[in-house]
């Protein structure tokens, strides 16, 4: 019986542990991207105020949604919710689609998307049926908002985030589910680059293009291109737009290349793209390690997969209240809530979970 005591009584401590650790992997990634930043810019040129400020955001989002979520485990994603839809409702309302143009598109579809994944999470920490429905239905609202603005995107990525997280009520372990969120980033992501790269058979890539738009194609070829010219350390942050000859040709170009891997490969070199890579599996392993549900756990990680899909196609990595955002959701998903939660759907503690000590 004494060992036994003690191993309950070691369980706790290992897993503070365990999050321990991951925090510090995540604080170490986070300072590693701003740290390739500056060297980039040391060597290259180039402006790394936009990298550290995206940097920031994602820390001090995911350090304000973990004591957020440990003390408003339902209030606090519901009110983030509500922010995102306002803010996206501010925003200017362009479609992200082959003939809109390459502006804030990205990034009201992320809000849109991040709103809709924190109402999801805020709907399985409720305690009562009647607040469930009602933040579902917030959910809901927000997904027909997604369309009466015009993001075709956004409506698609807030109607998978709502329908996965009421298909996580049958999930009875989390690491199966956050794999294939990983696996579909990971084709996507593979997707944009042969697209870019003119590796996809000829009845894919015409489709494909229609669909994003042939200018916005052209981007992404022209900084593949660069990328291939400077492989280890890209041309310098910021500085796409620079030595881009497609967009000093065009006069409403913002000088960005409207896809986060590919703009990191063209500014930071294939450093900058393993780092993004590296801080996305952190978010999965984090949530895979986290004390919530795996309902709760699961939200969050499709919201933030839908995101770097959107990501991967457009500029939305560079809007702050995107990034901040993020940090956000999935600081909520990991925290430990001071009070008690609703158990799994399943009545179960999700595999990676920690159960509660009475």
């Amino acid at each position: 019986m004494g060992s036994t005591g003690t191993a309950a009584a070691a369980g706790p401590t290992e897993a503070y542990e365990r999050r321990g650790a991951s925090d510090a992997t995540g604080v170490a990634l986070l300072g590693a991207c701003a740290a390739w930043s500056l060297i980039t810019a040391g060597v290259h040129g180039g402006s790394p105020e936009g990298v550290l400020l995206a940097v920031l955001a994602v820390a001090a989002g995911y350090a304000g949604g973990r004591i957020c979520g440990a003390l408003l485990p339902v209030a606090a994603p519901c009110a983030g919710a509500l922010a995102g839809l306002g803010l996206a409702a501010a925003a200017p309302h362009v479609a992200l689609g082959p003939a809109s143009p390459l502006g804030h598109a990205g990034a009201t579809a992320a809000l849109l998307i991040l709103a809709t994944g924190a109402a999801c999470c805020a709907a399985w920490a409720a305690r009562t049926p009647a607040a469930r429905v009602a933040l579902r239905l917030l959910a809901a609202g927000i997904t027909g908002a997604a369309a009466a603005l015009g993001s075709p995107a956004g409506f698609t990525g807030c109607a998978l985030v709502l329908l996965c997280s009421l298909a996580a009520a049958l999930a009875r372990r989390r690491a199966p589910a956050l794999s294939a969120l990983a696996v579909a980033t990971l084709l996507v992501t593979g997707v944009s680059l042969a697209v870019a790269d003119r590796t996809l058979p000829g009845g894919l890539t015409a489709p494909l293009e229609g669909q994003l738009g042939r200018h916005r194609v052209l981007l992404w070829r022209d900084a593949l291109g660069i990328a291939e010219r400077e492989p280890a350390m890209g041309v310098g942050p910021g500085r796409y737009g620079d030595v881009s000859p497609l967009t000093a040709d065009d006069v409403l170009s913002d000088g960005k290349p409207h896809s986060a891997p590919l703009q990191l490969a063209s500014e930071q070199g294939v450093v900058g793209v393993a780092l993004l890579a590296a801080v996305f599996c952190w978010l999965l392993y984090a949530l895979w390690r986290s004390p919530r549900s795996t309902q709760v756990v699961l939200s969050a990680g499709v919201a933030l997969t839908a995101l770097t899909a959107v990501a991967a196609v457009g500029n939305a990595l560079s809007m702050t209240t995107v990034t901040t955002g993020a940090g956000l959701l999935a600081g909520i998903a990991t925290a430990r809530p001071l009070t008690d939660e609703p158990p799994d759907g399943a009545g179960t503690v999700g595999a990676g979970a920690t159960p509660r000590s009475p």
